[in-house]
């Protein structure tokens, strides 16, 4: 392929720095967008073009005026929404349709979607008001989680428990909603997991499995570590409900990624996307399986064919971590404790001395990714790894 084929990657973060060098790695000349000029991705295509990905109007207009010839997400919902909406005016090929998106990337209309055809979701429901749904809690049962529909990474999510007033979390949620809508869904206990298939012709060429782990923040996720704890049969239940979904919205190949509570021993799903985490997820898949997962979504946004994807087990025991801080304050230095020295195989950090902490809840300062040599030695310093990599503040 020459460098006459334009792609145009939705985003330009460090998130989506794998799938750009994956797209320039297959031969096309891509172009980032985005709202922010110092996103980390930009400095890694060969032309960036400052948008709204949230806005598919923006995005329809800038990938015309372009001539593009292939549109790829960025780890974004409202660009996974904006791609698909570009791709059916301009008739490219790699997409779902706009409506599907839709359903996939709303949770009132994934939770409505779940329970008409039996897939293994929490009671949900969507509203639209904030009288609508205050009435409507009485008749749920506690606690509750209340969240937009349309954001990911915790942001705007509240749990409610039973005495609770929950007229703030119901505001929070509405407030942050660009389109003003929230879903209210019961709260299901047990252990929270990750697992990425990719679709190819509607079956599931290929998973990967892995355990979350949370911070400070109860709802974003600051590590993931493989191979998960969950059992095969689980596994192969989720693998299933992926092709049963596929089936139902005519999925095109590409990635179909799930997070979802074990509880019982039975998987519940929480969330679905059809774009690369964040995170560099994409990167921890193609470290722990040898599988190169940001090329086989860059080729299956792009309609390439993708029937070489075959089933790889992770090659040991590996981890993804999320580096942060416990408060507020100027970093001074992230510092690495002797006992994982020998544990890190790469590691991406965008932190400066100086840089201010104002939400530690969110702020990342880099990503590091490191090798075990048993489940145990994994876990335990997985669980541990905020104070084995720790930030210094002043």
């Amino acid at each position: 392929m020459g460098q006459d084929k334009k792609l145009l990657i939705l985003g330009g973060g460090y998130a989506d720095i794998p799938l750009i060098k994956a797209a320039k790695g297959l031969g096309f000349y891509v172009i980032t967008s985005g709202n922010r000029a110092d996103d980390l991705g930009h400095q890694y295509s060969d032309q960036c073009c400052l948008e709204d990905f949230s806005d598919p109007q923006a995005m329809l207009a800038l990938a015309r005026a372009l001539q593009v010839d292939a549109v790829c997400a960025c780890c974004n919902d409202f660009s996974a929404l904006s791609a698909a909406y570009v791709a059916e005016q301009m008739g490219l090929p790699g997409h779902d349709s706009y409506q599907t998106a839709q359903t996939i990337h709303h949770k009132d209309r994934y939770r409505n979607f779940a329970a008409e055809h039996d897939v293994p979701s929490p009671r949900a429901e969507g509203f639209s008001s904030f009288e609508a749904a205050h009435d409507k809690l009485k008749q749920f049962q506690f606690p509750v989680i209340i969240k937009p529909v349309d954001l990911t990474g915790g942001k705007g999510i509240s749990t409610v428990k039973y005495h609770e007033d929950p007229t703030p979390a119901l505001k929070v949620a509405f407030d942050r909603s660009r389109i003003k809508r929230i879903v209210v869904e019961e709260f299901i206990d047990g252990t929270r997991h990750g697992l990425s298939t990719f679709i190819v012709d509607g079956r599931v060429a290929f998973h990967f499995d892995d355990d979350e782990h949370y911070y400070l923040n109860p709802y974003m996720v600051s590590a993931a570590s493989t191979p998960g704890n969950t059992g095969p049969e689980a596994i192969s239940a989720l693998c299933k409900t992926a092709e049963k979904i596929a089936s139902l919205l005519s999925l095109k190949t590409g990635i179909f990624h799930i997070q979802y509570i074990l509880r019982d021993g039975t998987p519940i799903i929480i969330e679905i996307c059809r774009r690369a985490p964040g995170d560099l997820y994409t990167q921890f898949v193609h470290l722990a399986s040898g599988v190169d997962y940001p090329s086989f979504i860059v080729r299956s946004a792009a309609g390439q064919d993708c029937s070489d994807l075959v089933q790889k087990p992770a090659k040991g025991y590996f981890t993804r971590h999320c580096v942060m801080s416990s408060r507020t304050g100027k970093v001074s230095d992230v510092v690495f404790d002797r006992s994982i020295e020998n544990n890190i195989i790469s590691e991406f950090m965008w932190w400066k001395p100086g840089d201010l902490i104002e939400d530690f809840l969110t702020q990342k300062l880099g990503i590091v990714f490191l090798q075990f040599d048993s489940m145990d030695e994994m876990l335990n310093k997985t669980q541990r790894m905020h104070s084995l990599i720790r930030v210094a503040l002043t």
